[in-house]
C-alpha cells in the first residue's frame, strides 16, 4: 500500500493499516463544533475533506460531542437531574424544552429539503425526552440525585448529535453521488463518483465497545481486550449490513461508556477526547485529530499574553505538562491510549473553523525537533495559597515530613507544589486557596505540642497565589534556562515566593502573588522570545525632537520586533507641561497591537503643527473618528500620564522627555517611583536643586537592580557617547583627572563665526577627498568659502537662532546657564555636586556679554558697542595666534567646576572643531599624556532622537535579547542600518 501524509504531518507519520486490516483515522468533534446547524455544516465540509486527500486508503471514526452553544445540552440535562432532586417540576420542563429547541432549530435547518428525516431524528429525540421524564420522576420520589443516574442522563446529548451527523452524512453522500451521476463529464466508473458512492456512515453508541472497570482507579480503567472483543463484532454486524466493497465510516458518541456489567456510564471530565483516544486505539489509527474552536496548542494563555503563538509540535510530556498547569490543550488522560498504543499515535488540535490551519501536532516523547527552542510553553495555576511551616524544631527531626503530608492526605488536601530548604528549618506548599485554611487548622492541630514548645515558630498562610511554569522538553540540555527565567521575572520586578524543579528539567515551577501573575507570564513568556517583549511607550513634548522620535520609532517598529523581540509601542503623547490633553490609543492594547503614529498624531491634534503652534485642542467628546483611527483626545494632560501609561500586564514602560522643561524635570522623581523608566534630553531634571537631584537618586535607587532606570546621555552630548564613555572609563578601574571641552552647540557655532580656524576648509577637503565619499561637508550651517572669514557676534547670533540651534529662550545659551547645567550633569556623575547649584556655576562663568535671565532682548540686533566689545577679544587673541573658544570644565583634583573664553592656539583640535559640533576631552590616569576625545555632531533632531532610542535600546536588550541562540526562538542575523540608531 502507498503511504501517504496529511497536513501537518512529516514524512515519518506514513499512514499503517491498523483494525481489520485498514488504514484508520479517528476525528472527535466538541461541542463548540456541533453547536449549530452552520457547526454541523462546517464538520462535514471538514470530514469531506480530510476523506478526499486519500479516498481509497482512508477509514475514519467520528466522535462527536453533545450540541455545545450557551447553556450546553449536557449542563442543560445534568441541570434537570439536580431540579428533579428538588422536586422542581416546573424547573425540569422548562430545561427539557431549551434542549428540545436546541434540536429542533438545528434540525429544521439541516433537512429543509428531508422533512421525512428531520421527522424522524426528531422522534428519536422526543422519546428519549420522555425516557429522561421517567427517570427524572424516580429522582423527584426519591430525592436522591444519584450519581449514576446523572450519567446516565447526561449521556443521551452525544446519542442524539451522533445520530444527527450520521444522517447528515448519509444525505450528503447521496445528494453528491445524485450530482456526479447527472453530470455530463463523470462516469460511474470514475474514482472520485465509485468511492462516494461507497461511503457509508454507520452510527455507533460507544456504549456497545468501550468497557471500563470502574472499581479499578477513580474515573475508572478500560478493560482493552473486552473492548477489542466488541469492536470486532460491532464491525462485523455492521459491515454485514452494507453493500458489498463499502467502506465503512463510523459516527461514535463520545463521553459515553458501558461498565463491565454492562451498566451505562461516562468517562468523567474531557470525556468525548477520552473516548476519541479510546477508539483511536482499538482501531489502531495513525492520527486523532481534535476538532474545537482553536487553531492548536498557544504558548501561553491569550488573554493574558496576547502574542501568544499556535506551537506547531509539542511532545506528550510537554502537553501534559503544560495540561497540568491549566494550559487549553488536552486532558493527560485523553493522551495514555495514543501514548501506550503501539505504535504511538499523534494527536493533532486543529480548528472546525479554520480547518486549512495545520494547528498543533501531539507526537511521541523525546526530544523536540526544533533544537532552537528551549522552552515551548509557559502556563499558570490561578486560586492557589503558599502554606509556610517554620521553626527549629524540624531540624534533622525524623518523620516531621511524614506527618505533615500525611495530615494533609487525611482532610483530603492536594498538594501542588513543594519546596524545603536544605536546612530543613522550614517546609513551604502550595494548595487551592479554598483548602488552605483547612490544611492550617489540621497542621496546627497535628503540631501542637511543637508548637506550644516553640520548636514550630509559625505556620502561615499566603493568599492568593499563582503557579507560574515554564515547560520544555529541551530544558535539561541548556545551560542558564532557569536563570534566564528567573532574570526575566527579576527585571520585571516580579517577587517570587516559592521554586520548584525536577530532575527531569521539564518543569520550572515558580510561585508568585496573583496581582502579579499576568506580568510575570508576559515577560518570562518575552525573555525566551515566544513573543516580542511589549515596552508601553509615552512621549513628552512634540517639539522637533518629539516629532523626530515618533517618526522614528514608527518606522523602526517592525525592525526592533524582528532583530530584538523589542516591541515599542507609542501609546500616550503630552505636547508640553501645560497642555491639558493627552493623545492616547483609541484601541488601547496592551499587548502591542497598536502604537499611535504620525497619521494618528496628525488626526488627534488637528494637524502636524496645531500643537506646536498653541491651537485649542478639540475636546474628546467633540471628536469624531473612523473605525481605523486609532487615536483620541483625553482631558487630564500630565496628571492622567501615568495612568495612561502604566498596565500591570505589562513589564516594561518608558517616558521619553524630549522637552527642557524645568517643570517636567522635577516630574522625573515621580515617575521612577512609579516603575517607570525615563530616557530624557531634559537636563534640567539631573540638573536642578540639590534635593531634586537627590530625590531622583533615591527614586532610582529605591528598588535597587530592578527598578526604574533613569537614562540621561542626551543630557550632555546629545548624539555623543559622553556619559557612557565616563562610565566605561570609571568601571574599567581609571580614574578621571579632568573632563573639558565645547559642550554647547550654540556657543560652538558662535564662537567659531566670530573667531574662525584658518585652515578648516584643508581639514574639510582633506576628509572629503580620504574618505573616498563617506564624508560631506554639512554646508547647511554655513558655507565653506565663508567659514574662514568672521562675522560679527551680532550677525553669528542671529545664524544660530536662524538655524535652531540656540534654546527657546536664547539667554539660556548667551549666559551659560546651559553649559551649567551639563557641567552640574557631569559633576553629579563624578560625585562632584555637593553643596553646588547650577546658579553657582553660571554666576562664575566668564561671559562674553552680561545678560539677565528674563530680561526681553532682540537677540537679532544687538547695539554696535556689543560687537566692538566682542571684536577687541577676538582680534586680541587673533594677535597671538589664536581664536577663541567657549571652554567648560571638570577638574576632579581641584573640585573646580568653570565656563571660560579661552584662547586656543589655532591648530588646536578645540580650534578646528566644526561649527555646532561639541569635543569633549577625558584626562584620565591611563590618558595623560594624550587626552581621550569624543567629538562629533551633537545637534539636529534625528540625531538626538536616535540616541534617545539607543539609550533605550541598551537598556531593554540586557533584558530581552538571547543570551544564546540555543535560549532562543530564533537565531535571526538581522541588524539595524548605522543610520538607524546611535552609533554609542
Amino acid at each position: 500500500m502507498a503511504a501517504t501524509t496529511t497536513p501537518g504531518e512529516g514524512d515519518s507519520d506514513a499512514v499503517h493499516t491498523g483494525f481489520a486490516e485498514l488504514p484508520w483515522q479517528v476525528h472527535k468533534f466538541g461541542g463548540t463544533s456541533v453547536a449549530t446547524a452552520e457547526c454541523f455544516l462546517a464538520v462535514a465540509r471538514v470530514l469531506e475533506h480530510e476523506l478526499e486527500i486519500d479516498p481509497v486508503h482512508s477509514c475514519i471514526a467520528i466522535v462527536v460531542s453533545a450540541v455545545g452553544g450557551k447553556p450546553k445540552v449536557t449542563d442543560l440535562l445534568l441541570d434537570t437531574v439536580k431540579a428533579a432532586a428538588q422536586r422542581d417540576a416546573q424547573g425540569v420542563d422548562s430545561l427539557l424544552e431549551v434542549v428540545l429547541q436546541k434540536h429542533h432549530d438545528c434540525l429544521a435547518a439541516l433537512f429543509v429539503k428531508e422533512p421525512s428525516e428531520r421527522d424522524r431524528l426528531m422522534e428519536i429525540i422526543q422519546g428519549d425526552i420522555i425516557d429522561i421524564r421517567d427517570i427524572l420522576k424516580t429522582v423527584a420520589l426519591m430525592k436522591w440525585q444519584a450519581a449514576r443516574i446523572s450519567e446516565l442522563v447526561s449521556g443521551y446529548g452525544e446519542l442524539w448529535s451522533a445520530q444527527i451527523l450520521t444522517a447528515l452524512m448519509r444525505l450528503r453522500v447521496q445528494t453528491n453521488v445524485e450530482a456526479l451521476r447527472n453530470s455530463s463529464t463523470p462516469t460511474l466508473e470514475d474514482d472520485g463518483l465509485a468511492h462516494s458512492h461507497r461511503r457509508e456512515y454507520v452510527y455507533l453508541d460507544a456504549r456497545r465497545v468501550i468497557t471500563v472497570d470502574e472499581e479499578a482507579i477513580h474515573n475508572g480503567a478500560v478493560v482493552w481486550e473486552l473492548s477489542q472483543e466488541k469492536l470486532d463484532r460491532v464491525y462485523r454486524e455492521e459491515l454485514q449490513k452494507l453493500p458489498q466493497a463499502a467502506i465503512l465510516h463510523f459516527v461514535i458518541t463520545g463521553y459515553v461508556a458501558s461498565n463491565t456489567e454492562g451498566v451505562a456510564t461516562t468517562l468523567q471530565r474531557d470525556g468525548s477526547d477520552y473516548s476519541a483516544a479510546i477508539m483511536g486505539r482499538l482501531l489502531q489509527a495513525h492520527k486523532i485529530t481534535i476538532w474545537t474552536d482553536v487553531d492548536g496548542v498557544l504558548s501561553a494563555d491569550p488573554r493574558r499574553v496576547p502574542l501568544a503563538q499556535i506551537l506547531p509540535e509539542v511532545s506528550y510530556t510537554e502537553a501534559m505538562e503544560l495540561a497540568y498547569f491549566g494550559a487549553k490543550v488536552i486532558h493527560p488522560k485523553t493522551m495514555q491510549p495514543a501514548i501506550s498504543s503501539s505504535p504511538q499515535i499523534p494527536i493533532f488540535i486543529r480548528n472546525t473553523f479554520n480547518p486549512s490551519f495545520r494547528g498543533t501536532r501531539i507526537y511521541a516523547p523525546g526530544l523536540n525537533k526544533d533544537k532552537d527552542k528551549v522552552v515551548t510553553g509557559f502556563s499558570s495555576v490561578e486560586d492557589m495559597a503558599l502554606l509556610n511551616v517554620e521553626g527549629s524544631g524540624l531540624v534533622g527531626v525524623l518523620g516531621v515530613d511524614r506527618r505533615l503530608f500525611a495530615t494533609l492526605e487525611r482532610i483530603g488536601v492536594n498538594v501542588v507544589l513543594i519546596s524545603q530548604g536544605s536546612s530543613e528549618h522550614s517546609v513551604t506548599f502550595a494548595t487551592k486557596e479554598s483548602q488552605a485554611n483547612s490544611a492550617k487548622l489540621a497542621i496546627e492541630e497535628e503540631f501542637r505540642r511543637e508548637l506550644l514548645q516553640h520548636r514550630i515558630s509559625k505556620i502561615e498562610i499566603q493568599a492568593p497565589c499563582s503557579i507560574l511554569a515554564a515547560v520544555g522538553d529541551n530544558m535539561a540540555l541548556t545551560t542558564g534556562v532557569a536563570g534566564r527565567f528567573f532574570s526575566a521575572l527579576g527585571d520585571a520586578k516580579i517577587n517570587i515566593l516559592a521554586i520548584a524543579q525536577g530532575s527531569s528539567e521539564r518543569n520550572i515551577s515558580a510561585v508568585v502573588l496573583t496581582s502579579e501573575s499576568s506580568r510575570a507570564l508576559r515577560a518570562v513568556h518575552a525573555a525566551f522570545r515566544l513573543s516580542h517583549s511589549t515596552v508601553r511607550v509615552a512621549i513628552v513634548g512634540m517639539n522637533e525632537l518629539g516629532i523626530s522620535l515618533l517618526k522614528l520609532l514608527e518606522s523602526q517598529r517592525s525592525s526592533l520586533r524582528s532583530t530584538f523581540d523589542i516591541d515599542l509601542q507609542v501609546c500616550t503623547i503630552l505636547s508640553d507641561s501645560t497642555s491639558p490633553q493627552l493623545i492616547t490609543l483609541l484601541n488601547d492594547r496592551d499587548g502591542g497591537a497598536e502604537s499611535i503614529t504620525m497619521n494618528g498624531f496628525n488626526r488627534a491634534s488637528g494637524g502636524s503643527n496645531s500643537l506646536l503652534l498653541g491651537a485649542p485642542a478639540t475636546n474628546a467628546s467633540q471628536t469624531s473618528f473612523r473605525d481605523d483611527e486609532t487615536t483620541f483626545l483625553e482631558d487630564g494632560g500630565r496628571d492622567v500620564l501615568l495612568n495612561r501609561l502604566i498596565r500591570n500586564e505589562c513589564p516594561s514602560h518608558v517616558i521619553f522627555d524630549c522637552t527642557n522643561d524645568e517643570e517636567l524635570g522635577q516630574s522625573h522623581a515621580a515617575w521612577l517611583r512609579a516603575g517607570v523608566n525615563v530616557v530624557t534630553a531634559n537636563n534640567t531634571g539631573i540638573s536642578g536643586p540639590a534635593a531634586q537631584r537627590e530625590e531622583i537618586a533615591e527614586a532610582e535607587r529605591a528598588q535597587g537592580k530592578n527598578g526604574a532606570k533613569y537614562l540621561r546621555e542626551v543630557t550632555v552630548g546629545g548624539g555623543l557617547p559622553v556619559i557612557n564613555t565616563l562610565r566605561s572609563l570609571l568601571h574599567s578601574g581609571d580614574k578621571i583627572r579632568r573632563i573639558d571641552g565645547i559642550l554647547s552647540v550654540s556657543l560652538s557655532f558662535i564662537m567659531f563665526r566670530i573667531s574662525p580656524a584658518t585652515d578648516i576648509a584643508k581639514c574639510s577637503e582633506f576628509d572629503q577627498m580620504s574618505s573616498k565619499g563617506a564624508f560631506h561637508e554639512d554646508r547647511s550651517m554655513s558655507p565653506t568659502a565663508t567659514l574662514t572669514k568672521a562675522c560679527s557676534f551680532s550677525q553669528a547670533v542671529k545664524e544660530a537662532i536662524a538655524l535652531g540651534l540656540m534654546e527657546e529662550d536664547p539667554t539660556k545659551d548667551l549666559n551659560n546657564e546651559y553649559t551649567s547645567r551639563v557641567l552640574m550633569v557631569l559633576a553629579k556623575e563624578l560625585n562632584m555636586d555637593k553643596g553646588v547649584e547650577v546658579s553657582d556655576i553660571r554666576d562664575s562663568s566668564d561671559k562674553l556679554l552680561e545678560l539677565i535671565c528674563g530680561e526681553t532682548v532682540d537677540y537679532t540686533k544687538f547695539s554696535p558697542a556689543v560687537d566692538e566689545l566682542v571684536q577687541a577679544r577676538v582680534d586680541a587673541a587673533k594677535s597671538r595666534g589664536c581664536v577663541l573658544r567657549h571652554i567648560a570644565s571638570v577638574d576632579v583634583k581641584a573640585k573646580e567646576l568653570s565656563i571660560k573664553v579661552v584662547e586656543v592656539p589655532e591648530h588646536h583640535v578645540l580650534a578646528v572643531t566644526p561649527p555646532s559640533c561639541e569635543c569633549v576631552r577625558f584626562f584620565t590616569h591611563r590618558h595623560q599624556r594624550y587626552p581621550l576625545i569624543v567629538q562629533g555632531p551633537s545637534a539636529g533632531a534625528d540625531s538626538t532622537a536616535s540616541a534617545l532610542l539607543a539609550e533605550l535600546l541598551q537598556l531593554m536588550r540586557g533584558q530581552s535579547s538571547p543570551r544564546s541562540v540555543a535560549l532562543s526562538r530564533t537565531g535571526s542575523g538581522a541588524v539595524l542600518k548605522p543610520d538607524q540608531v546611535s552609533t554609542k
